[in-house]
């Protein structure tokens, strides 16, 4: 017969057991959200690519089908096909026919591919409406560029402003997928959501586009920090009297192998799109022994993506405020002045337009011969080089030294009071400026450019308050300096 303890402690640890709670797999009280956000990750394994030929030859529309095959393989997808149709404009509805769509699941099915791939940005539309028909998922060129972007980002800044981009993309295109994204919240406080919410009737969708708002502001906040700290770093680099060049130019153009030939900065160097994100800066040397900065920036591509470029744009005023720009391309490719004109277009679009250029044609050791000799005839103010081998190296330093800018120069010149001019051009362009106004004059000490320390030179007076140089004709004499009065500019 039991003892009495022994009864209660079975008891007791009967308790215990029925009062635990136990997870049994594979049960669930609700069944899981899937958001638009969730359903566009990229996640390609075969896909087929769908083009629409609106203008140019036959050739120039196979050669862009070919740049976005590579942009898929570089998203880590299997190319089944591709299919390219002849309009005048995209189908405002399904971006192909109505009767391609046909062929176009037809082919789907018969390679059981699992995405479409379409060479050029589609509406929120026409991708709902062309997945309602060919049954997979469909995916346009934004977006894959986006995916690629969103893989290769490394540093806190990039991956701010890839998720940038995507969440940008991603908010007029939401859309309910199933039931559960059309339920309404309810409850006390819009069933738990908080203050900011539309209530107690907002649905799922509502919900999901409110996050994608906060997530935005959120992100432009973040970049808007880090482009404070880098246009400080950037500004501290001007203020030593460094040039700075950049390295710019079409994706896969080897930019970062011409950073390490120059450099031997050591950066990834990989045959893929947009394996360089993050901006890399490292100093070099003319053939003088002159240093200057050397910055590599992120590739550029064919209808490179409006919301990349905006959100990129705190990186790419590298590019917009240096002294010279490299621009790299590739003397292999098929078409090296359609990358030219993407790369300028896409320069042009962030206020780079203006700054002096130096054009390098790479990969000279497996480029045709006649087809660079072309590109020399056609952009004149260019080099020859071969990042893998080190051809044209010597050369390039050399263009490079050529085309920086004049060293700056310290001056110390007493100025007359009418040239204002010169002492707001010294404000304007100059460094270290300091004006002291004396009752001959202005003395105005800085480090400027030579052209500009030419000028002040020309103009500068002598200790008595006599010109030293003949005064501009036409010159009005300096003020009369009153006794006892304070003089000052004019």
């Amino acid at each position: 017969m039991p003892e009495p303890s022994d009864i209660l402690e079975h008891e007791a640890a009967d308790l215990l057991d029925r009062q635990a709670l136990r997870r049994v797999p594979g049960l669930g009280t609700e069944l899981e959200d899937i958001t638009e956000v969730e359903y566009r990750q990229v996640r390609l394994e075969r896909v087929v690519l769908v083009g629409v030929w609106t203008s140019g030859t036959l050739q120039d529309a196979e050669r862009s089908l070919a740049e976005l095959a590579r942009l898929a393989e570089t998203a880590g997808s299997v190319i089944c096909d591709g299919l390219v149709q002849r309009r005048d404009k995209p189908d405002p509805a399904t971006y192909i026919g109505a009767g391609k769509v046909r062929e176009l699941r037809e082919v789907v099915v018969a390679v059981g591919a699992d995405t479409v791939i379409c060479d050029g940005e589609l509406a929120p539309g026409q991708l709902r409406r062309l997945e309602e028909l060919v049954k997979v998922k469909v995916v346009d060129r934004t977006w894959l560029i986006l995916d690629i972007f969103a893989q290769h980002a490394r540093s806190r800044e990039g991956k701010a402003q890839v998720s940038l981009a995507q969440m940008q993309y991603l908010l007029p295109r939401l859309r309910g997928w199933g039931e559960s994204l059309s339920r309404q919240a309810g409850g006390r406080v819009a069933g738990g959501q908080g203050i900011g919410s539309r209530g107690p009737g907002e649905t799922k969708i509502e919900t999901d586009r409110r996050r994608v708002r906060e997530s935005i502001s959120r992100l432009r906040r973040e970049i808007a920090h880090m482009a404070t700290a880098r246009r400080t770093m950037r500004s501290a680099r001007r203020g030593s009297s460094t040039p700075s060049v950049v390295l710019a130019g079409y994706t896969n153009s080897g930019k970062s192998s011409l950073l390490n030939r120059l450099t031997g900065a050591g950066v990834l160097v990989e045959d893929a799109l947009f394996a360089t994100l993050d901006p890399t800066v490292r100093r070099a040397h003319s053939p003088s022994g002159r240093a200057f900065t050397l910055a590599d920036t992120v590739g550029f591509v064919r209808h490179l993506p409006h919301q990349l470029v905006e959100a990129f744009r705190s990186t790419l005023e590298e590019v917009s405020d240096a002294d010279l720009i490299l621009h790299v391309v590739d003397g292999a490719d098929a078409d090296p002045e359609g990358q030219i004109g993407a790369v300028r277009e896409v320069l042009a679009d962030i206020g780079a337009g203006q700054v002096p250029e130096l054009l390098v044609i790479n990969k000279a050791d497996v480029a045709d011969p006649l087809a660079v000799a072309r590109l020399q005839a056609r952009e004149p103010h260019s080099v020859v080089v071969s990042a893998a081998t080190g051809q044209g190296i010597d050369g390039l330093l050399e263009a490079i030294e050529r085309d920086l800018p004049d060293p700056p120069e310290p001056v110390d010149v007493l100025l007359a009071f009418d040239r204002g001019d010169l002492v707001a051009r010294v404000h304007e362009e100059g460094r270290d400026v300091a004006v002291a106004y004396t009752e001959h004059g202005a003395q105005v000490s800085a480090v400027v450019g030579a052209q500009l320390a030419a000028e002040l030179s020309a103009a500068s007076l002598d200790p008595d308050g006599l010109v030293a140089a003949a005064p501009p004709e036409g010159a009005a004499a300096a003020p009369p300096v009153l006794d006892g009065a304070r003089p000052g500019p004019p």
